[in-house]
């Protein structure tokens, strides 16, 4: 039996509906966790700021209507559309943020991030970061009109959404915890 957006909604945990079945993501570690939390708290401040938007954290929905997809879960998001109470959040966020996570390195886990960020661009995203916090270009900004060509960012500069976000950026060096640096994957 196909899932349904009922059956995501009763989904513990985080998930997204593909086509008719539920994807099941696992809790993340500590430093993409770190990560996805300094960025929803820089867009909550431009948010608040601005009043152009919502800043959205991990774990909520946003239901789309794509063939192969039904909804996203970004690690964090910046959101301008109608606001839905308790319910999934309708249409695509202005802005996707995915961290990633141990798992997402191979040529499947390209294939699959791929896959995603062009579904965003599908169902009306502006720009998709690919976080990666190993690579010496930690933020990759994806837009629609060169999917095949990401603006890197690397430690010491800032990263920014335009036009998604208009005027915001964050510190690449706050991505990471004071003093942290990783290795490279």
């Amino acid at each position: 039996m196909p899932a349904t957006l009922e059956d995501l909604a009763a989904t513990p945990g985080k998930a997204e509906l593909l086509g008719d079945h539920l994807e099941i993501t696992s809790p993340t570690g500590f430093l993409p966790g770190h990560a996805a939390g300094e960025i929803f708290a820089s867009l909550r401040a431009y948010a608040r700021r601005t009043r152009s938007g919502i800043a959205v954290g991990d774990n909520v929905g946003f239901v789309v209507d794509l063939p192969g997809r039904r909804s996203f879960s970004p690690d964090a998001a910046f959101f301008t559309g109608a606001l839905s109470g308790m319910k999934f959040l309708e249409g695509a966020p202005a802005f996707a943020v995915e961290v990633r996570s141990e798992g997402d390195y191979g040529a499947a886990a390209e294939a699959a991030m791929a896959a995603k960020r062009a579904d965003y661009s599908a169902a009306g995203t502006a720009v998709v970061w690919d976080v990666d916090l190993l690579s010496q270009d930690v933020v990759r900004a994806y837009r629609p009109d060169a999917p095949a060509r990401p603006v890197l960012f690397r430690r010491g500069g800032l990263a920014d959404a335009e036009p998604a976000v208009p005027g915001w950026s964050v510190p690449v060096d706050e991505l990471f915890p004071d003093g942290y640096f990783p290795r490279e994957a």
